[in-house]
């Protein structure tokens, strides 16, 4: 997808992380290669995708179909990595995804007060640009590494990985990744998570998934957010919740409130539940 939006183009700035000055060394192996090239680069030659491109007036199309599927694939060979390391240590990881301004950051702190001591959470941010976020979710107490990602509009696999290497894993056992504010590439990006949780905001509308029906198939879990301001925004509850069921029916919906924590406490349970499927390796249906 994101060779329509642009992102990920040659000379793109640095993707760059940073963390609250950690001082230590975590010491520990991830089991990660950090000396590859970007997943994201855009650089691959013909010869990699496996096709002869002398076929006339169809090589720009195919060309840009097959160094996309190259991408995703090396993506997800790393993703397969990260999740390795993750499930040895424990951890429970979530990989949250919406439009902007959806609530992810206040529902992600209010998560982390909410669970309290009862599961240590850490929180990985991603944004195109500013550490406002990570500021924000450092206020909760938990870990914060902020990914800066230029003008690429998704998080990738290898992104996290290096971002592991800054954050403090002692202890984790919650890993919250806050991706980028957008409902289309994100989609196609398995980050290793294992939930992938998709916002809708009483404010977007109920037909939200219908217009972005790839990053709502996708959803382990659905959280409508904002139900504060439900009935100021006319929100049609009957409508979402078909919208939601008919694109990921076997997701599980929460519909809360991180500003008045109405929901709240059955999202964290739900969470704590997860984490022990984890930690017995049964991991619970949906």
């Amino acid at each position: 997808m994101c060779q329509e939006c642009g992102c990920g183009l040659p000379g793109e700035n640095p993707v760059g992380i940073s963390a609250h000055h950690h001082d230590h060394d975590h010491g520990h192996d991830h089991g990660h290669s950090h000396d590859h090239d970007h997943p994201h680069s855009h650089t691959h030659s013909h010869e990699e995708a496996g096709h002869d491109h002398s076929h006339g007036d169809a090589v720009g199309q195919h060309r840009i179909l097959e160094v996309r599927q190259a991408i995703l694939e090396k993506n997800d060979r790393l993703a397969e990595r990260n999740r390795g390391f993750f499930h040895a240590r424990g951890l429970l990881v979530l990989n949250v995804l919406s439009s902007p301004g959806s609530g992810k950051t206040t529902f992600i702190r209010e998560t982390v007060h909410a669970l309290g001591k009862r599961l240590k959470t850490g929180v990985i941010v991603g944004d195109l640009a500013t550490d406002n976020d990570a500021q924000r979710l450092r206020e909760s107490g938990a870990p914060v590494v902020q990914i800066i990602t230029g003008t690429v509009c998704h998080l990738e696999a290898e992104m996290v990985a290096r971002a592991l290497k800054e954050l403090d894993l002692n202890g984790l056992e919650l890993l919250i990744i806050e991706n980028v504010g957008n409902l289309v590439c994100p989609a196609s990006y398995d980050l290793g998570e294992d939930l992938r949780v998709v916002l809708l905001s009483v404010t977007e509308g109920e037909d939200k998934p219908l217009k972005y029906p790839p990053l709502f198939q996708s959803a382990g879990v659905a959280v409508v957010s904002k139900m504060d301001l439900a009935t100021a925004c006319d929100y049609n509850r009957e409508a979402a919740l078909a919208n939601l069921r008919c694109l990921a029916p076997n997701a599980p919906v929460f519909e809360l409130s991180a500003k008045t924590g109405k929901g709240m406490d059955a999202w964290c349970e739900f969470l704590i539940q997860q984490h022990k499927a984890i930690k017995t390796r049964d991991p619970l249906s949906a």
